[in-house]
């Protein structure tokens, strides 16, 4: 049984997949991890499926990490890390070769891994108050493995704008970006997620399917050497001296020695 996410399926085909940690902001535990594995594997199997709304409960889309997992890739040894990075890659690329359409319901605010969570939808839409973030820089980390993926969807020159900063950045430059493709009030975020979804399911399911495989392929999808790649830069820097300073200093509620004011 999964306890971190839930699927619920309506008599049309659409199913809603719900980050179900909304007390920790849903932030990515390496439980959570699996059971996205395991969910994307189930959705892909169920031929009654036709297309898939990835959204969140509690006021947050997805905080990013779970501390107490970061604490534990800190502590663990070469091995430990780079199985768990390997499990977060094999997530976010289940998710991204999902063979429905899979369409972001952004309630809420993304960090971290939560923009990655947004990179790997077809589509995404947002409430016009969210806030999103690469923050991994503030705690001496890089945005390694869902950074594929963020590449993929904004482009190298718009990434390149909030890669590498961990500036927070607002709804409406998550659009410009192409992170997100349309804002809306809260109270009509239903319906644009409606809107999205509703032109599927007058779509051949096999087509879809194989023309999302074709984007994929044709486009600038992550292969196995850009996901490996981002492996080893996730496994290699959770080695260094400013892995550790940054997450000593955040758990201890201190600036890290680089930050202004120090």
């Amino acid at each position: 049984m999964m306890e971190t996410v839930r699927i619920e399926s309506d008599e049309r085909g659409v199913a809603t997949l719900w980050l179900a940690r909304p007390e920790k902001r849903n932030a990515m535990s390496a439980r959570m991890i699996a059971e996205l594995t395991e969910a994307a594997a189930r959705l892909a199997e169920d031929n009654a499926i036709r297309a898939v709304v990835l959204a969140a409960e509690g006021s947050v889309f997805c905080a990013g990490g779970d501390l107490g997992w970061m604490q534990d890739q800190m502590a663990a040894d070469g091995e430990t890390r780079r199985r768990e990075a390997m499990a977060l890659a094999t997530m976010l690329k289940a998710l991204n070769e999902l063979p429905k359409p899979l369409i972001g319901r952004v309630h809420g605010n993304a960090f971290g891994g939560g923009v990655g969570l947004i990179s790997v939808c077809d589509v995404a839409v947002a409430v016009e108050t969210a806030r999103f973030g690469l923050t991994e820089t503030r705690l001496g980390l890089i945005p390694a493995t869902i950074g594929p993926y963020v590449v993929a969807r904004m482009g190298e020159g718009m990434a390149r704008r909030v890669f590498m900063s961990a500036r927070v950045f607002d709804a409406e430059e998550a659009v410009a970006l192409g992170l997100i493709r349309r804002l809306v009030p809260e109270e009509d975020l239903d319906q644009a997620l409606e809107d999205e979804v509703s032109p599927y399911l007058d779509c051949a399911p096999g087509a879809v399917a194989e023309a999302k495989a074709l984007a994929l392929r044709l486009g600038a999808s992550p292969g196995e050497a850009e996901i490996a790649a981002s492996i080893d830069a996730l496994v290699t820097r959770w080695e260094t001296a400013e892995a550790r300073e940054g997450t000593e200093a955040f758990f201890a509620k201190r600036k890290a020695t680089w930050m202004a004011g120090t």
